[in-house]
C-alpha cells in the first residue's frame, strides 16, 4: 500500500514546519532563552511530528477501510482514528 499523493504533500509540509521549529529551538538554546519558552516550543514540535505520523498512518488505514466499506463516508472514522492515534502519543 502506498501513501496517497495529497497525504504525502501534507506530511512534507508538516515536517518542513517542524524542521523550522527545531531550528528555532536550537537558536533559543544558543541564545540562552528561558527554559519554559524552550519547552513550549519543543512541545509544539512534538505535536507537529505526531500529526505528520498520524497522517501517514491514517492514509493507510483509510485505504483499507475504503476497500472494505466502499461508498461510505469515512470522515467520522478518520476523526476517531486521529483522536485515538494522538491519545497514544
Amino acid at each position: 500500500m502506498q501513501i496517497e499523493a495529497d497525504a504525502v504533500g501534507d506530511v512534507v509540509r508538516r515536517l518542513r514546519r517542524a524542521e523550522g521549529q527545531i531550528r528555532g529551538v536550537i537558536a533559543m538554546l544558543e541564545d540562552g532563552r528561558d527554559c519554559a519558552d524552550v519547552v513550549t516550543q519543543l512541545a509544539a514540535v512534538s505535536r507537529a511530528l505526531d500529526r505528520a505520523g498520524f497522517k501517514i498512518v491514517a492514509s493507510g488505514l483509510q485505504q483499507c477501510m475504503e476497500a472494505k466499506n466502499s461508498g461510505e463516508d469515512q470522515t467520522v472514522n478518520l476523526e476517531r482514528m486521529e483522536k485515538l492515534f494522538l491519545s497514544l502519543a
